[in-house]
This record gives structure tokens, C-alpha cells and sequence, in this order.
């Protein structure tokens, strides 16, 4: 790679009936407002679409509660974004019971402000299970780490250093390519970023149920020169379709040929197969290949630290000096957002990592939430043939991670969603968490249903 990292490179929904504002949140009581129909992507504004897409969700979970009633049960809620046990529940890992419990006992421990960058002992422990204890970028010293609100915020902070720095100074009109589909708040860290140009490169193809290999290095071979890429680096959210080992080979040779910069999304590492190393093959991947390249971490899932908001913004350069450069830039883009980060779940992360024997009981911790996600996936697949459901529904079990395109036309939802009481996206995408041993007959025939009436 010849690029571095380095500093010189009022629509309103219209009511029926509705002619002032009054009445028209007289009609929204009434139910008379449907924002999926009124305002629709031919003539809603980018917010607007946004805010409709919300406003689905939020009646979504208010149908959710007001079923959750003797006489109209919730039967399964399949479109959350958290792991859930087998009854239904959210899951706190024993190992981190044991680590707060360490901590809290800890007398040497205070409420003193952390670095701006971070718990020095959680950056590095975080970078070094993405990139591996072999990793060779690790060995020449030329990796840093960040620490970050979540996912998102490592995102965030990574997608305003590259609009400040990156393939010019201030350069707001480099284009930034996201895959069709993807997580959604994608889109907005970098547009709030301040990228004017974000492009989706193809990704899904949805009459094979499968990854769209053709169209996606299709579409990086036609990308102008130092274009970032977002990839997903396992689990792909929301499809669950992974390229495999050969097709990131692919993927990487293409990127490296047009000088692309690689991104990558790390929010299931470990909870997608069970393997930690399985899970980040593509980045150490492209680490060995020489790429210099940002890996956004989230250990929400695999922690089940939701609400900690710990997260890791892994920087490869090509040089220790390069590295330090761009550590000194993320520090004062830091500073003015959040100043510096909390300590809590940094410090379970770091003290769990750093320990073998508690890094083992995570690790099968891990491979527990891991192993109940394929038994869902394999137990439906099973279910959905044996019931004689039309179509082919072999893509259940060959993707993976927490989330699943079923494959389920928009009318199949609503029919799932408004006769059989079972919650999923309009798009079709489940929670496989949401599946249980006690409803997944239901769901499975419930499934079976929606396709042979609306095919």
C-alpha cells in the first residue's frame, strides 16, 4: 500500500382528514396515520425516512407491550439486538459476575479521570484478540488502540479522524462505500461525520439467499482510488452472510490493487462461531497483506456489556512513528467529544483478558452464547423442511451470527407479525435469540403458513 495514514494525505406526514397540527395528532390517536404509507422514500427527505423507519420501530415495541396480555400473547420477539437465554432472558456471563466482584474488592481502585485515550491495559489486550498474539503488525509496534463508547462510538471517532486526514486534509468528498444491506446507523455515523459521499457496494443477493461476491468486487474495482470500505469483519448485520476464507482473499487482493482503505465493523467476535480466531480471520487477514486499516471493536455482545458502552478503535499503520502521529489526532478529536472515557467495563474487559484462567471461563462463556445461536438456527432449518415449507431454506443454517434473513416478503411479515403475534423487521431479518425450545414449532409453522398464503 502506498497510502498512509499520515497528516498529509418540513415534509410533515399528511394525515387523512388533517388540517391543522392539532388534528393531526388527534388522527395519530386514532390510529389514522400510517407512516410506512404516507411518507414514502418517493418523496421523504433522507431525515424523514429516518424518522419513519424509527417511528416504525417504536410502534413495533409499543405492539409488542400492549400484546403482552393473557388474551394476545407475544409468542416470540425476534427483532432485538441483544442475546437472550433460552427462556427468554437476558444473560449476565458469569465470568463478569466474578470479575465485579473482583473489583469491587479492589481497595487500590479509585474514580480518577482515565487517560483520554483509555485504560492502557484494555487498548492493548483489545488489539491484540483482534489482531492475534502473533500478529506481526503487533511485534513491529505499530498498532494502537482507542478506547470508545461501544462499536458506534469507535466508529464515530475513526470516521471523523479519516474526513480530517485522511486522502487529503479535511476531505469531505472522499467516497465512503457501505454494503447493501448493512447496520443501519452505518450510514449516519459517517454522514455526521461529515462525508458528503456515501455509496452502498453490493452485498446481498436476494434470489440466491447468499453473499453477491460478483457484484460487491464489481463494484470495488469501479471505486475511485483511497475510497474507504466499510466491512463487516463476521457475523454480517443484518444478512448474517459471511464471504468465505477464498472470497476475502478476493476482496483483499481488489482492495489492495485500487488502494481502498478497510474499515472494519467487529461487533461479534467470538459470538459468531464460537472461535475467536475464526471470527477475526478476515482482519489479521488483511493485516498480514499489509494493509494499513481501522477495526472499530464492540464487546457488547461478547461481554454482555450492553449497557457499558466499552468499545476499541484498533489502528494499524505502517510505522510505530505513523501510528503515534495518528494516536495524537484521536486524542484531540476525543477530548472534544466525550473528554475521556468510563472505567467500568474497560476495567471487567481488561482484568478478563489479561488473566488466563478468567480469559478461558470467558472464552466458553462465550462459546455458550455462541452454541445455543447455531442450535436455533439448525433446529428451525430442521423444523421449516420437515414441515414441507416452500422454498429452500438451507441460507438459515449457512449464515451466521445473531441475525437472519429469513427471506420472508414484506406481506409474510406483516402476517407473522399482525395474526400469529411473532415480532421480526419488515425486511425479513430475525434475532435468532429470540427462538426458543418452547416456540420454535410455533414459529416454524407459523413461518409455513405466511409462505404458502403469500407466495
Amino acid at each position: 500500500m502506498n497510502e498512509s495514514l499520515t497528516f498529509q494525505r418540513s415534509l410533515q406526514p399528511k394525515a387523512k382528514g388533517c388540517r391543522t397540527q392539532n388534528t393531526f395528532k388527534q388522527a395519530q390517536r386514532r390510529g389514522h396515520i400510517n407512516l410506512m404509507h404516507d411518507v414514502t422514500p418517493a418523496h421523504a427527505s433522507w431525515f424523514c425516512q429516518r424518522l419513519m423507519m424509527c417511528s416504525m420501530q417504536m410502534s413495533l415495541d409499543h405492539r409488542m407491550v400492549s400484546e403482552m396480555v393473557p388474551h394476545k400473547p407475544c409468542v416470540a420477539s425476534t427483532d432485538c439486538a441483544a442475546y437472550r437465554t433460552d427462556e427468554g432472558q437476558p444473560w449476565v456471563l458469569p465470568v463478569v459476575k466474578k470479575v465485579e466482584q473482583k473489583i469491587a474488592n479492589d481497595a487500590s481502585l479509585n474514580h480518577e479521570y482515565l487517560p483520554i485515550l483509555g485504560l492502557p491495559e484494555f487498548r492493548a489486550s483489545a488489539s491484540r484478540i483482534a489482531l492475534g498474539e502473533d500478529s506481526c503488525a503487533i511485534k513491529e509496534n505499530r498498532v494502537g488502540g482507542v478506547q470508545c463508547l461501544g462499536g458506534t462510538g469507535a466508529l464515530r471517532i475513526g470516521a471523523e479522524f479519516l474526513r480530517r486526514w485522511y486522502n487529503g486534509t479535511n476531505n469531505t468528498a472522499t467516497p465512503v462505500y457501505i454494503s447493501s444491506p448493512s447496520w443501519e446507523n452505518h450510514n449516519a455515523v459517517f454522514v455526521n461525520a461529515g462525508f458528503k459521499d456515501i455509496r452502498a457496494y453490493r452485498y446481498w443477493d436476494a434470489a440466491k439467499r447468499g453473499l453477491d461476491l460478483e457484484g460487491l468486487l464489481e463494484d470495488m474495482e469501479s471505486a475511485p482510488e483511497f475510497s474507504i470500505f466499510v466491512l463487516h469483519a463476521c457475523a454480517h448485520n443484518p444478512t448474517g452472510t459471511d464471504p468465505t476464507l477464498e472470497q476475502w482473499k478476493q476482496i483483499a487482493a481488489v482492495m489492495k490493487r485500487r488502494f481502498l482503505f478497510p474499515f472494519f465493523d467487529s461487533a461479534y467476535q467470538g459470538f459468531a462461531s464460537g472461535c475467536l480466531d475464526r471470527d477475526a480471520w478476515a482482519v489479521r487477514y488483511f493485516v498480514s497483506e499489509g494493509f494499513e486499516l481501522f477495526c472499530a471493536q464492540s464487546f457488547s455482545k461478547n461481554f454482555g456489556l450492553y449497557n457499558e458502552r466499552v468499545g476499541n478503535l484498533s489502528v494499524v499503520g505502517k510505522d510505530a512513528d505513523n501510528v503515534q502521529c495518528v494516536l495524537s489526532q484521536m486524542e484531540k478529536i476525543v477530548r472534544t467529544i466525550w473528554s475521556n472515557p468510563p472505567s467500568q467495563g474497560a476495567r471487567i474487559v481488561a482484568t478478563t483478558l489479561t488473566c488466563p484462567q478468567l480469559f478461558a471461563e470467558w472464552k466458553d462463556n462465550v462459546k455458550t452464547m455462541a452454541d445455543r445461536v447455531l442450535l436455533m438456527r439448525s433446529e428451525l432449518r430442521a423444523r421449516l423442511q420437515a414441515l414441507g415449507t416452500p422454498g429452500t431454506w438451507n441460507h438459515i443454517t449457512e449464515q451466521i451470527g445473531m441475525f437472519s434473513f429469513t427471506g420472508l416478503n414484506p406481506k409474510q411479515v406483516e402476517y407473522m407479525v399482525k395474526e400469529k403475534h411473532i415480532y421480526l423487521m419488515a425486511s425479513g431479518r430475525i434475532n435468532m435469540c429470540g427462538l426458543t425450545t418452547k416456540n420454535l414449532d410455533y414459529v416454524a409453522s407459523s413461518i409455513r403458513e405466511a409462505v404458502t398464503k403469500f407466495q
